[in-house]
């Protein structure tokens, strides 16, 4: 008989959402493993990702060359294997320039290598925290993160949205006991700046409201650092750079996302269209984070911004939607209703079958995005039947 002094012990309970979350998570984790050792050591395969882009630009800032020279970057992407006939810039803003220098220093392979540490470094350090901010539950839900097709993607491909999604749970983690190490975080959440516009004018506001200046100084010293570092690495890299941003093959390009949509149904032309979703969703934010300002919380509450933020955002790819990962964590962790994991799962598997089959340029990526701020949503309201709610009555009597 059990006493008070020896409670009987609670076991997990497992279901339908629980096997499909392991299986899902496994079967995408053997293959991104098999995918990042085997990349080394086949030869150019390492020019198939976007990687080289960086790898190229670190290549001309060690030899002091135009980091944003299109026929010197296309040369050295040939070289390393780059397998179309157009080249691959680093459209990061200059101060992420410091980022890609190292990489000028090391042979492509050596140097895919460690940035393919650094990138699932930028991945595993997130879903730990998130975890631990979630109370460390005893259940599957947190291999969702681990399986989450766009930052697999991300860290396949070498780009640096891993980098915003770790300045995001950063910030998030720390803002409240290390507001000056939290605010620093955010310069990474910078090198991916379109993504957070909505989000960065809710976090103005909180600032200016709760008076939290230690998080501004801490922006503004990492943010200020980066700037010098990359002035003295390359004084023309910023003017460069708007250059390469107003340029025909720039503005020109389609982007899967809403906003360019938008901008190429109603006038291809007109660039200021793009930024209107994110206008308009930027006085939602302040009005959202105003209205619920006595008892705001960045965990919960920052689920919807970066939701909104990536729906709205000018211009993103699908491997950009990493930066969701807190909201879809925090919703599968607070849903009431098993059958939202699951759908969450199938919906993460067709990602992945889409991933095998057409580029990231694809409109058929343009449902995801508002996938998972409906699914938030869902997630958050919905209610486990009746038969549920009584099954885990009886587990925990």
């Amino acid at each position: 008989m059990a006493t008070t002094a020896n409670p009987p012990v609670a076991r997990p309970r497992y279901d339908l959402a629980d096997f499909a979350i392991a299986l899902i998570t496994g079967l995408f984790l053997a293959v991104i493993a098999l995918s990042l050792c085997t990349v080394p050591l086949a030869g150019k395969m390492v020019g198939f990702r976007d990687f080289v882009a960086y790898y190229a630009t670190g290549r001309q800032l060690v030899h002091h060359a135009d980091p944003y020279d299109s026929e010197a970057i296309r040369r050295i992407e040939d070289q390393a294997g780059l397998p179309v006939k157009g080249v691959l810039l680093m459209r990061n803003p200059p101060w992420g320039l410091p980022l890609a220098y190292p990489l000028g220093l090391l042979n492509v392979h050596v140097a895919f290598v460690v940035w393919s540490i650094l990138m699932l470094g930028c991945l595993l350090i997130p879903l730990v925290l998130l975890r631990r901010m979630h109370g460390s539950p005893p259940n599957y839900i947190h291999w969702l993160a681990f399986s989450f097709t766009p930052a697999l993607m991300c860290l396949n491909m070498g780009q640096t949205s891993l980098f915003a999604l770790l300045g995001l749970v950063l910030f998030l983690r720390y803002h409240g006991t290390h507001p000056f190490a939290a605010g620093a975080a955010l310069w990474l959440c910078a090198l991916k700046p379109h993504l957070f516009l909505p989000f960065f004018a809710a976090l103005a506001a909180w600032i200016l409201f709760t008076r939290s200046y230690k998080v501004v100084a801490g922006a503004v010293v990492a943010m200020a650092a980066s700037i010098a570092l990359a002035y003295w690495i390359d004084p023309s890299a910023f003017p460069r750079y708007i250059a390469l941003m107003r340029s025909p093959a720039v503005v020109q390009e389609f982007v899967p996302c809403l906003s360019d949509v938008l901008r190429f149904w109603i006038r291809p032309t007109a660039v200021w269209l793009q930024y209107l979703p994110a206008s308009l969703a930027s006085l939602w934010a302040i009005y959202y984070y105003w209205s619920r300002r006595h008892s705001w919380n960045w965990l919960e509450n920052s689920c919807p911004l970066m939701l909104v933020s990536i729906v709205a955002a000018p211009y993103s790819y699908v491997y950009d939607q990493g930066v969701v990962i807190p909201a879809v964590v925090h919703g599968a962790y607070t849903t009431r209703a098993r059958w939202t994991l699951i759908v969450l799962v199938a919906a993460l598997a067709v990602i992945g079958v889409e991933a095998t089959l057409v580029r990231v340029i694809s409109r058929w990526y343009l449902w995801t995005a508002p996938f998972w701020l409906a699914w938030y949503y869902t997630a958050r309201t919905a209610r486990a039947s009746q038969k549920a709610r009584l099954a885990e009555a009886a587990a925990q009597s």
